[in-house]
């Protein structure tokens, strides 16, 4: 004897509901409740990181007389915008312009090389088996709990003995390594690369080295991104390292640059000016860089492709 269950009748369903819609109102009242509760919460994290952005908009309009005369968050009576901005890349022979271009060197190079071979450890420690593995994954996994600061003064006597003080690959290489990339390549290499796509690819005579560039990077590609992403900002935002490494003016990044600025402030009020336009400058390639890259966080190319 089988027993089979009743089979729901929709006009019963909707009769039922139009007696009693107390039970779905309460539920719609709820979603509502929940979505203005969200969408409030989201709203003020977005004036959260927003509103700085806009202050530097604003004060970059101004002389520095309306700096402290008028609203800060609102123009003053002229906009002085094209004139800061030519202050900013005329002063001192277009100095702010050589520490934008060695920002760009950093935090370019750096965050590129800094993600491949964050992919390239990650994936060989996802995909492979050899002993010390694991030894290896914890000792890196170390390095996301120590701070940059901790490291800047014996990495400055280290580079020192090696005579690199004082030069671009001071800053250069330090920055390529990154534990958190890593750490997060090999979590992510572990879950998404299949590992019937890898012997798919040596039956078809690929070599690892192949596999890894033609198949790996692709399904990892979400990962890099992100990776990318906080390893450009961390480096375009680094002070502390250039700081301890860097004694010649014309090869500060744009942060220990625009902080000489703001030191002579006191003594040279021209100098606001020149800070805030120059900070205005400074934000563009990081907003440009999140807009062109965040599309590709929606998935890799060939995610999903192995069930």
């Amino acid at each position: 004897m089988t027993l089979t269950q009743p089979r729901k009748d929709p006009v019963r369903a909707q009769t039922l509901a139009a007696v009693n819609p107390t039970g779905s109102s309460a539920a719609h009242r709820r979603s509502r409740a929940s979505k203005i509760i969200v969408t409030g919460i989201l709203v003020v994290a977005a004036l959260y990181f927003l509103i700085p952005v806009y202050w530097v908009v604003v004060a970059a309009t101004k002389s520095t007389e309306d700096l402290f005369s008028t609203f800060g968050f609102w123009f003053g009576s002229d906009v002085h915008l094209l004139e800061n901005l030519g202050q900013v890349l005329a002063y001192d022979g277009g100095i702010f312009v050589r520490w934008f271009l060695n920002s760009i060197l950093y935090a370019g190079v750096g965050a590129v090389l800094a993600t491949y071979f964050a992919a390239a450890g990650g994936y060989a420690l996802a995909k492979y088996r050899f002993r010390g593995r694991d030894l290896v994954f914890g000792t890196i996994l170390g390095g996301v709990l120590v701070p940059a600061t901790a490291t800047a003064l014996p990495l400055f006597l280290l580079f020192s003995q090696l005579g690199l003080a004082n030069t671009y690959w001071s800053v250069l290489i330090p920055s390529l390594v990154s534990p958190f990339g890593l750490f997060l390549c090999r979590i992510y290499a572990d879950a998404t690369v299949d590992d019937s796509l890898m012997e798919a690819a040596r039956l078809d005579g690929a070599g690892e080295l192949r596999i890894f560039h033609t198949v790996g990077l692709r399904i990892l590609t979400p990962a890099l991104v992100t990776v990318f992403l906080f390893q450009l900002v961390g480096i375009w935002n680094n002070y502390f390292l250039p700081l301890v490494m860097l004694a010649d003016q014309s090869l500060y990044p744009i942060t220990l640059g625009l902080n000489n600025w703001r030191a002579q402030v006191d003594r040279l009020p021209e100098f606001y000016e020149l800070t805030t336009g120059g900070v205005l400058l400074s934000v563009i390639p990081l907003a440009i860089a999140m807009i062109v890259l965040q599309r590709f966080w929606r998935g890799g190319l060939t995610e999903g492709a192995v069930k």
